[in-house]
């Protein structure tokens, strides 16, 4: 299946609330039947992470359509975080052509993404269909992580 036409942008300090509102759509039901959802919290905790210098905005024929971070962590690697997209676009293809781009950046550079994944997340086999294997899990989360194709470890 062909996705529907995207591009990515650089993300802007504007585009907060609007993500903070799509996160909360995107994670309320695996939040909720993980009986963690806050409707405060789970869009505080973009807003107290959200750095636009590594925040691309996916649009799709040109309207906001997600988003996706990628940025350096403290190990050296690069944190895939807050890759939301509109729930009326998911299952279309774009978030594995996203996903792909984003992850041939990486390897042009020869670095390892980690992400986390809630349990029982659907998205959790997207990550394993494009090389992610898990690193460790606890009750709330799964830590993956995949390196650089081309390489083993």
């Amino acid at each position: 299946m062909n996705p529907p036409p995207w591009t990515l942008r650089s993300a802007v300090a504007a585009d907060l609330e609007v993500l903070a509102e799509l996160r909360a759509a995107v994670l309320r039901s695996d939040l909720e039947r993980l009986g963690r959802y806050d409707e405060h919290r789970v869009r505080q905790r973009l807003r107290d992470s959200f750095s636009p210098a590594h925040t691309s905005i996916i649009l799709s024929s040109g309207d906001l359509a997600g988003s996706i971070t990628l940025r350096p962590d403290t190990d050296g690697r690069q944190l895939l975080e807050h890759f939301y997209l509109d729930p009326r676009l998911q299952g279309r293809g774009l978030g594995s052509a996203v996903l792909k781009t984003v992850l041939d950046r990486a390897d042009s550079r020869d670095q390892t993404v980690g992400l986390d994944v809630l349990q029982g997340s659907a998205a959790r086999r997207l990550y394993e269909r494009h090389g992610f294997v898990v690193e460790s899990e606890d009750p709330i989360d799964v830590f993956m992580v995949r390196t650089p194709r081309g390489r083993h470890g």
